[in-house]
């Protein structure tokens, strides 16, 4: 029997690659969490967007709180076994009238994983209605494998290197899949998605935490970092992370550059790789 999930929606995740909602949290934590990240925003006077929204739970042990929460590791536990490592997380936040969008793409991109397991758990900070711009997939795109993909530099672009996909695809019939803050979705590295502009009068934030079991590996020659949040490694495929302890402290700080940059090394690694074999076709 699943923890949390059904099994109509570990069935329909395995038909369409995704879930959507599943509730986690109260919108009283969400609200407070907003808050949180906010203020550091403010604090820094820098937002928390492209450029600057990788792997905020190397920082903030708000975050740590809630790549670790029951809530939402039962049901990744539902999809991809007991013993999970916390791959990637990023922010994603779109002001309300801005053009910020994510172009269409997969998640496996860039992200040299074998297998290509990972599941993503965007956790809403904030409600996330179509108006406001959430994910919009197509369902069962994750049973295509990995497809090439191509760089646009856009400053609008919120993916780290403009990133979409370099072939045709059928996406006559999407879904939307809203969240109110305090929800979450679950969607397959190989689902096919995109979200639009903010056309809502609030800001619209999520966290995109990247889930792998522990024996999933990455295959590029830049070894990367990772944190264990549930069972056991056997494999030792990653470095481990350390969980924050003092809100962007110094160590915190310093843990988070060094694996940031170890995680880029690898991603534009990756890229070149990518832009080679598209060439090539």
């Amino acid at each position: 029997m699943p923890r949390k999930l059904t099994a109509e929606q570990v069935a329909g995740y395995e038909r369409d690659g995704f879930v959507c909602p599943v509730d986690a949290f109260t919108s009283e934590q969400a609200r407070a969490w907003r808050g949180r990240l906010e203020g550091f925003e403010a604090a820094q006077g820098q937002k928390m967007t492209r450029g600057h929204n990788f792997k905020p739970h190397l920082l903030f042990p708000w975050v740590d709180e809630i790549v670790h929460s029951p809530a939402v590791l039962d049901a990744v536990e539902d999809l991809i076994g007991p013993d999970i490592r916390l791959f990637h997380l990023s922010v994603w936040p779109k002001d309300p009238g801005s053009g910020a969008y994510v172009s269409w793409h997969q998640d496996s991109t860039y992200f040299a994983l074998d297998p290509a397991c990972h599941v993503t758990a965007w956790v809403a900070l904030t409600d996330a209605p179509v108006e406001a711009g959430c994910m919009e997939v197509v369902p069962g795109s994750h049973k295509l494998g990995q497809m090439p993909h191509a760089e646009l530099q856009d400053t609008d672009n919120l993916l780290s290197r403009g990133q979409h996909l370099a072939v045709d695809f059928d996406r006559r019939r999407t879904v939307y899949m809203p969240v109110k803050a305090g929800q979450f979705s679950l969607h397959h590295t190989h689902l096919v998605h995109n979200s639009r502009p903010n056309r809502s009068t609030d800001r619209r934030i999520g966290l995109g935490i990247s889930y792998i079991p522990t024996s999933a590996r990455c295959v590029a020659s830049q070894r990367v970092t990772a944190m264990l949040v549930r069972g056991v490694d056997r494999y030792g495929h990653f470095d481990d992370e350390r969980r924050p302890v003092e809100e962007a402290g110094e160590a915190e700080r310093a843990f988070h550059a060094e694996a940031v940059a170890r995680f880029r090394a690898m991603n534009v690694a990756e890229s070149q790789d990518n832009r080679a074999a598209v060439v090539k076709r």
